[in-house]
């Protein structure tokens, strides 16, 4: 069931909370009658009798109850206009989390990247890995897409957040079922499609395989591609190809010399930073770790630019098929396991193109005074 609240925070540096009061006396949920996620309804949440006390933050209020959302909320809550407000819808792909901002009558994002990083915080803000923004197409294309990462970082475009951008689109554009928009983003022209069962279907364009180009500073050892190239990292030589959807991926299945790599083992909040910010990388890279499980079946870990840890990748998953393919460890279509759960990943030999296909979900509506 996806739950949709309306969140009141303030764009300012946030100080300790004193909780003073906290009761919640109840709670209704109204699950829907299907799992699917194109048919899920969202909620309200409707806080009551809680306090907290805050120079900067503050909530009231006396019970907690959730109730489901009537047919046309989404539109009209979405259509609000209040100035000195901020409405967004917040979606999860496989747990990659994003605030959505219909920025669609402006070709300058609403927020800065220093709202954006407030918001971000999991903490004392909203919680998310980037605030997405929908806006007017350019060079032909229906829409144009931007993103903040959590740490402030503009990224050319993320996999997941393409497809939460697309379930957007047809809730504010009242869209139902099949449909394909195009997008300009800072990777390229980016088509997703949305399919019958509500899952989204994305063409990812051509991977960029030129050294030069994703650009990473180790040497070409095959055409002008990295492939199963020896990066050392704190010592320790790992086996490395460089990908890039749009922006730049390393992708290692293990160190040199070593067995399959067990992902799960990794301590990947040491490990990341160190292949992020290696200066083989001179735009900083996105890291997947990766475990072939068999030819058509992948799972892997991602340390992403800008977010770190995060519980899916996209862009990621699909580098990682390439590389896969590249490197012989697996065939052109894989199912690639996440810590948020799996993507279809097809690499057609026919167009170079790679094709992703995965879930999109809302997680919950909210403003946020600016």
């Amino acid at each position: 069931m996806a739950i949709a609240a309306t969140i009141s925070l303030p764009l300012t540096s946030p100080t300790r909370h004193s909780v003073t009061r906290r009761s919640l006396t109840s709670l209704n949920v109204s699950p829907s009658s299907s799992s699917s996620s194109s048919s899920v309804q969202p909620s309200f949440i409707t806080l009551k009798t809680v306090a907290f006390r805050n120079p900067n933050f503050r909530v009231s209020a006396t019970s907690m109850s959730i109730e489901a959302l009537e047919k046309g909320s989404q539109t009209s809550f979405l259509d609000r206009k209040e100035s000195g407000f901020l409405h967004f819808v917040k979606y999860h792909g496989l747990g990659n989390d994003f605030i959505l901002v219909d920025n669609r009558d402006s070709s300058e994002p609403k927020l800065t990247p220093e709202q954006a990083v407030k918001l971000c915080d999991r903490n004392f803000g909203i919680g998310a890995d980037g605030v997405i923004f929908a806006m007017p197409g350019i060079n032909g294309t229906d829409y144009t897409m931007r993103i903040f990462n959590s740490d402030g970082s503009e990224p050319e475009m993320c996999g997941n957040g393409v497809r939460c951008f697309a379930r957007f689109i047809a809730e504010l554009e009242n869209l139902h079922g099949k449909q394909s928009f195009t997008l300009h983003t800072g990777a390229g022209l980016i088509v997703p499609e949305i399919q019958d069962d509500g899952k989204v279907k994305v063409d990812m364009g051509e991977p960029i395989l030129k050294a030069l180009d994703v650009p990473t500073k180790l040497p070409a050892n095959k055409d002008q591609s990295v492939v199963k190239s020896e990066l050392n990292v704190d010592g320790v030589s790992w086996n490395v190809t460089c990908v890039s959807m749009g922006n730049p991926h390393c992708v290692t299945f293990g160190t040199k010399g070593g067995q399959n790599l067990q992902v799960d083992e990794l301590n990947l909040a040491d490990i990341g930073p160190k292949f992020e910010h290696h200066a083989m990388f001179p735009a900083r890279t996105n890291t997947e770790f990766v475990q072939v499980i068999s030819r058509s079946h992948l799972k892997m870990r991602v340390w992403e630019r800008g977010a770190g840890a995060t519980l899916a990748c996209g862009t990621g998953a699909c580098a990682v098929v390439v590389a896969a393919v590249l490197e012989g460890h697996a065939g052109r279509s894989c199912t690639v396991d996440l810590p948020g759960g799996p993507l279809d990943i097809e690499w057609r030999e026919e167009d170079n193109h790679v094709y992703m296909t995965g879930p999109a979900e809302i997680v919950f509506y909210g403003s946020v005074p600016l």
